[in-house]
C-alpha cells in the first residue's frame, strides 16, 4: 500500500461493494470448479490472506464443506529485493494435506504489474504441485509487464500510472474501503 499520496483518494468500493464482490467470486469459484471439493486458498500476504479466508467463509456458505485456506509468502521470490530494503520473512502456512493434486486459488488484492504473481508461482512451484493454479484478486487496474492475467476479479479498475489503488480491510486498516488517488512517488505501491 503507498502511503505517499497528494489529494483526496476517491471512494471506488465501500465495505458492502466488497462483501458482494467477494460472494460473485466464490460463486464463481464453485461453478468453474464444479463444487469446491478440492480447492485451496492461498492468500498473498497482507491483505490478500484477509480476502482469502472470507473467501473461504463464502464459499462454505455455499457449499457446506470446509474450504482450506492459507498464506503463501513470496518475500524471498521477488524479482526487487536489491532494489529496496530489507523486509521481514512472512508466513507460509498450507492448509490440510498437501497442494498437490488440487486447484490452488492465489489471493490478491490488487493485481498491477504482474510481478507479485510471478514471484507467487514460483513459491508455490517450491511447495508442491497443484492441478491448476487460478487467480483472484479484488482489483485488477491494469498495467501488466508480464503475461498474467486473472481468473476472477472483483473490480476491473483503469488507472493511470501515476494514480495509486489502496486496498483497506477491517481486519488489518479497521475499515474496507478501495481507494483511488495521484501518486507522488511512481515507484511506490499499487
Amino acid at each position: 500500500m503507498d502511503t505517499q499520496q497528494s489529494g483526496v483518494m476517491r471512494p471506488v468500493l465501500d465495505a458492502q461493494d466488497i462483501s458482494r464482490v467477494l460472494t460473485r467470486i466464490a460463486h464463481e469459484i464453485v461453478e468453474r470448479a464444479k463444487g469446491a471439493d478440492d480447492v485451496v486458498l492461498l492468500g498473498i500476504p497482507t491483505r490478500g490472506v484477509y480476502l482469502a479466508r472470507r473467501l473461504a467463509a463464502k464459499l462454505e456458505d455455499i457449499t457446506g464443506s470446509k474450504i482450506p485456506v492459507g498464506s503463501l509468502d513470496i518475500t524471498m521470490y521477488r524479482d526487487d529485493l536489491r532494489m529496496k530494503p530489507a523486509r521481514a520473512i512472512g508466513r507460509t502456512e498450507i492448509p490440510g494435506d498437501d497442494i498437490d493434486g488440487r486447484l490452488v486459488v492465489l489471493v490478491d488484492d490488487v493485481l498491477f504489474s504482474g510481478r507479485t504473481i510471478r514471484a507467487a508461482l514460483d513459491a508455490l512451484g517450491d511447495i508442491g504441485r497443484p492441478r491448476a493454479v487460478q487467480l483472484a484478486v479484488l482489483v485488477d487496474r491494469g498495467h501488466r509487464e508480464l503475461p498474467i492475467r486473472a481468473d476472477y476479479i472483483g473490480k476491473n479498475l483503469p488507472t493511470s500510472l501515476r494514480e495509486n489503488v489502496q486496498v483497506q480491510l477491517q481486519e488489518e486498516d479497521g475499515r474496507d474501503a478501495v481507494l483511488l488517488g495521484q501518486r507522488t512517488d511512481r515507484a511506490a505501491g499499487h
